[in-house]
């Protein structure tokens, strides 16, 4: 029974220690409290999410991870913001294999001749306390053109488990893929494709 009872108290132990090493102090959810500089994409936690209307019956989504990037902000100067980012098309990823199969083709995406997306910020908007519209060029399927995103800042905080400054965002646009030469289906699948992103930015040393 000792033996028992001691073990149990090793493993609570264990797991306050563990969870001590991972503590983290509230986020910081005021934008003007942001530390200026440039940051690097946290690819591991940072996802782009599409969705179109299937046949008028339902919204369907797809996911690219991946992104690599930078962006660059002084919550002093927020007009100065740059942002560069790059998804890999092959990438994509619907829970549906044949179906990814089929999107990175030449019928679609084209991932042999048009293997990334990128999109470059040109100019951002400040619109609320938290808000912002990017606008910017999306270069995609050897196709640019100028979009605008709504962003939404969410948090700043030191990530507990690599100590990095971390900046969280989520953004939100609609495009006309038929604009970009991606045109399968047209219009029994959506012209209009939402553009989804949570994205967390780490601070560059």
């Amino acid at each position: 029974m000792k033996t028992i009872v001691t073990a149990a108290a090793l493993s609570i132990a264990a797991l306050a220690a563990g969870s001590a090493t991972i503590a983290q102090t509230a986020p910081a959810s005021t934008p003007a409290n942001v530390q200026a500089g440039t940051y690097a994409i946290d690819s591991y936690h940072t996802l782009a999410q599409f969705g179109v209307t299937h046949f008028g019956i339902n919204e369907f989504f797809g996911t690219f991870p991946g992104a690599t990037g930078t962006l660059t902000i002084d919550p002093q100067n927020l007009a100065a913001t740059k942002l560069d980012v790059t998804l890999p098309v092959a990438t994509v990823s619907t829970t549906n294999a044949m179906l990814d199969k089929e999107l990175v083709s030449a019928d679609w995406f084209d991932a042999a001749r048009f293997p990334d997306m990128r999109f470059v910020s040109t100019k951002v908007t400040r619109t609320g306390a938290k808000t912002a519209t990017i606008a910017g060029h999306l270069t995609m399927h050897g196709v640019t053109k100028p979009i605008a995103l709504n962003a939404t800042f969410n948090a700043a905080a030191t990530n507990p488990m690599n100590k990095a400054y971390t900046l969280g965002f989520k953004a939100t646009g609609v495009i006309q893929r038929t604009a970009f030469g991606v045109s399968k289906y047209a219009p029994m699948v959506s012209d209009d494709t939402t553009i989804t992103i949570t994205a967390a930015f780490e601070k560059k040393a």
